[in-house]
């Protein structure tokens, strides 16, 4: 048997839907301004690029955008990182910095006894990579610079190898950024891994910096990525955001990445001309999340 409704109890009927699927649909929205990252990719930032921005903001901002890590911290900041289930996917704190590195014999123990005393803690962490340098020539030839970085290499890799943490030399520009470094070529970087010897030993390459002294960037992913144990991103040719205002077409770099197997990290190293410089982290993340 029917019943009959009255035009107003049908006008509050249809206005309760209504309401009901506005209210639904802003909910949709809302989970929509950071849907979740694919998981092929393991992503990271660098804090230094962000510096303005406590690490306690920073870290809410990475698990709010589905990073997985904030990298380029030393040992002090972990509690932090912990506190909000966030990797250090590249530790930094060598003594020297990019200037003073493995190539100059004299500085060797102060690199191996940091070495000693930060991997029990990484590992213990359960973080995976220590960040070192080549240091600038400051007219050595690039071979005793290779000899030189590999006698101390050879002393900090069984300590690597001992506690499972990954030591990572990072190549960098020497024509713009950091003039007269050594590691400045990914076939040098090449060289020294093969010298070392060691599945603990490899490259960070980063895109930013090999561009401007390479190009042919993916071709050298291709050929060198079981070299290559971390990546970093960065605009070219003012390492700012990765988008359509620079040269490099990172889904493609970022694909060719993904193609080597590679399951590491990769880290966003941009410095955001953006006010809104978590906007811009977060573009570059989903540029990168292919």
């Amino acid at each position: 048997m029917s019943q009959k409704i009255s035009r107003r109890k049908a006008f509050r009927h249809v206005t309760a839907t209504a309401l009901a699927a506005s209210a639904a649909s802003s909910l949709l929205a809302a989970d929509d301004d950071h849907p979740k990252l694919h998981g092929r990719v393991n992503h990271s930032v660098c804090k230094w690029c962000y510096g303005k921005i406590p690490l306690e903001e920073m870290c809410l901002a990475a698990k709010r955008i589905g990073l997985e890590s904030v990298e380029l911290l030393t040992v002090d900041t972990f509690p932090t990182l912990k506190k909000h289930d966030l990797a250090c996917a590249m530790v930094s704190g060598v003594p020297g910095g990019i200037t003073d590195g493995l190539n100059r014999l004299e500085n060797h123990d102060k690199i191996v006894e940091f070495f000693e005393q930060t991997c029990p803690i990484v590992a213990k962490a359960g973080y995976p990579n220590i960040i070192c340098f080549s240091g600038n020539r400051r007219g050595m030839d690039d071979q005793q610079g290779i000899e030189n970085c590999a006698v101390g290499l050879k002393r900090i890799a069984p300590i690597a190898e001992k506690h499972k943490v990954t030591v990572c030399m990072e190549l960098l520009n020497s024509k713009v950024d950091h003039h007269d470094y050594m590691c400045d070529h990914t076939a040098w970087g090449v060289e020294l891994v093969k010298k070392v010897g060691s599945e603990r030993f490899k490259l960070l390459y980063d895109i930013y910096h090999m561009q401007i002294m390479e190009g042919d960037v993916i071709r050298t992913i291709r050929t060198s990525h079981s070299y290559i144990g971390h990546y970093h991103t960065g605009g070219v040719p003012d390492r700012h955001e990765i988008d359509e205002t620079q040269e490099l077409y990172y889904p493609a770099v970022m694909k060719a990445i993904l193609a080597t197997g590679f399951k590491g990290f990769v880290a966003q190293e941009f410095i955001p001309r953006n006010p809104d410089a978590l906007a811009s982290l977060e573009k570059g993340v989903r540029i990168c999340d292919v």
